[in-house]
């Protein structure tokens, strides 16, 4: 796929174990069983016992000036750009969610509670094992960008298609409801649910029903299903990805409940996608099944004509233009990243500033919901001035603040404790898909900003920490000055009422609770106020920013 890798980068993308893998839990099985077998076994015995249900298609009366008379032009746009951005949205997701491999309904995210997982790895008991460690390698065949640890460029086009798709399904509701295309989607009468059902047992017992022509009517399953797809499939992969969204559940903690907690959203949203991936698969065949040429021209040129093959290649074109697309986004993906990022700041992150960003944390856990494992993250520091301090339980530590403040200060740990602190109990969410509750005690930044009165040209914070990237160099990054005075945001030095553990980032690590969680900084060496993030580490914000394309904000 025309991609170079420098040695190092070869290592982290292109790892020697490349095996596919995937791992469901007997129980999921057996409702999967239920859900997919159980209907086919009910039509068979149908079938067996009382013989075939009447075919709905057969009652179909002849076409009345109210319905629907073919497909404007604007049914047939918003059907192929649809699926070119359903195309990318789903290679995108799937990249995403190998990089951290496994699915759970539980939000403490507890190795072995996964009900499935895409890795053949288990974690290991006997030595030290973080969520970077767990991701997977996915083909750039199937995931975009692909290869491991593209997660920053995976959520670039995952969000850059996202407002397009919405845009797109909007203009189609809109029009939808303006004119009588509505007629064709929209059941009026109950009485579409037993002929739905009656045309599914004609399809599981393999006794084809009568094909209505789809220029005028689509058969009872067929409107069903699409209603579904649109109606149903399409709100729910949204709102299940605003569920995930860390601005929006530490405001709104009574949202991701709707779906059972954050990672049941998670994992509805995966399952939207497998359901979108077969409705695909079956609709494309039933094309080709039930008159290719006839069917494509309807979708093409709003025709009903079946001796003109214009609509079949225009059809094929327009599949071989978002399959060329894919290549062209893995050229982009490794070589103009930068591009992709800025790209998706301008469509994104300004709109993620007035709005997501603005909403204020919300304190809602209790000790009872503190998570009984907490997923290790980050390169532990290897720094001589940190294990030496680390083996000092970190006595002779000082915290270095300075930048443009009125009052630059060194502090101990004693000395930062003496300053006061708050507890606070909170979800924290990674970008890889996991999260975790725990307590974390520490030290309110807005006491931070009360001592050392930054200018009023200070609009960023960055925090430095002793560990590294993951490409090497320092790790660091940076969280907007209005967002380090919100509520819960503190430097921690305690994690559930003990003290901060190393692997969790001793002596301190930052939380600020509508963000994802690689803007909190662990090991924290250092902090300084500034006029912007540009002037510091290649001017994108952050380690990870700056090397992996992350968002700048990360408010989802």
């Amino acid at each position: 796929m025309f991609t170079s890798f420098t040695k190092e980068e070869k290592a982290i993308h292109y790892p020697a174990d490349r095996r596919t893998f995937i791992a469901v839990k007997p129980y999921m099985l057996v409702i999967f069983a239920i859900v997919i077998l159980l209907p086919v076994v009910a039509a068979w015995l149908q079938y067996l016992i009382a013989g075939l249900p009447a075919d709905p298609g057969l009652i179909f009366t002849s076409i009345t000036p109210a319905e629907p008379n073919g497909f404007p032009i604007w049914v047939n746009l918003s059907h192929w750009v649809n699926f070119f951005f359903l195309v990318l949205i789903i290679r995108s997701g799937l990249s995403i969610l190998v990089d951290h491999p496994r699915l759970y309904w539980n939000n403490g995210c507890k190795p072995g509670t996964d009900w499935i997982r895409f890795t053949p790895l288990k974690k290991p008991k006997d030595k030290s094992w973080t969520a970077k460690e767990d991701a997977r390698y996915i083909s750039p065949v199937l995931g975009l960008p692909g290869y491991r640890h593209t997660i920053g460029i995976a959520r670039v086009w995952h969000f850059i298609t996202v407002p397009f798709f919405i845009l797109n399904g909007v203009v189609f509701i809109i029009l939808l409801f303006t004119t009588n295309q509505w007629l064709r989607l929209i059941p009026t009468s109950w009485k579409i649910i037993p002929d739905s059902w009656n045309v599914f047992v004609h399809y599981a017992t393999f006794n084809l029903p009568v094909e209505p022509n789809g220029y005028y009517h689509f058969n009872a399953l067929q409107q069903l299903s699409y209603f579904a797809v649109v109606f149903i499939l399409a709100p729910l992969a949204m709102f299940t990805g605003m569920a995930m969204s860390p601005a929006i559940e530490n405001r709104f903690h009574w949202y991701p409940k709707l779906f059972g907690n954050r990672q049941s959203a998670r994992s509805i949203h995966f399952l939207i996608m497998i359901a979108y991936v077969i409705f695909i698969m079956i609709h494309v065949s039933m094309i080709a099944a039930t008159g290719l040429v006839r069917n494509m021209n309807h979708i093409i040129w709003g025709t009903d004509d079946t001796g003109n093959l214009s609509g079949l290649y225009i059809g094929i074109a327009i599949i071989f233009i978002t399959v060329g697309f894919g290549f062209i986004a893995h050229w982009f993906s490794w070589r103009k990243p930068r591009l992709l990022q800025q790209l998706n700041a301008v469509i994104n992150e300004n709109l993620w500033r007035v709005t997501l960003n603005r909403f204020k944390p919300k304190a809602y856990y209790h000790k009872n919901d503190i998570s009984p494992y907490f997923w290790a993250n980050g390169k532990m520091p290897t720094s001589e001035t940190w294990r030496k301090l680390a083996e000092n339980n970190f006595k002779d530590y000082k915290l270095k603040i300075g930048g443009l403040v009125g009052n630059p200060v060194e502090l101990s740990l004693q000395e930062l404790k003496n300053l006061g602190m708050k507890q606070t109990i909170t979800m924290h969410h990674c970008i890889q898909g996991w999260s975790g509750i725990a307590e974390w005690g520490g030290l309110p930044i807005s006491k931070i900003i009360e001592l050392v009165k930054p200018h009023a040209t200070v609009t960023t914070v960055a925090f430095y920490s002793f560990g590294e990237g993951l490409y090497g160099g320092y790790y660091y990054d940076t969280n907007t000055f209005d967002n380090c005075l919100k509520p819960q945001s503190i430097l921690a030095w305690e994690m559930n009422y003990e003290t901060l553990p190393l692997e969790h980032g001793a002596p301190l690590r930052l939380r600020v609770e509508n963000q994802l969680g690689y803007k909190m900084v662990k090991w924290i060496s250092s902090i300084e106020f500034l006029e912007t993030h540009k002037i510091i580490g290649k001017g994108f914000g952050g380690k990870n920013e700056d090397d992996e394309y992350f968002d700048l904000l990360a408010n989802t």
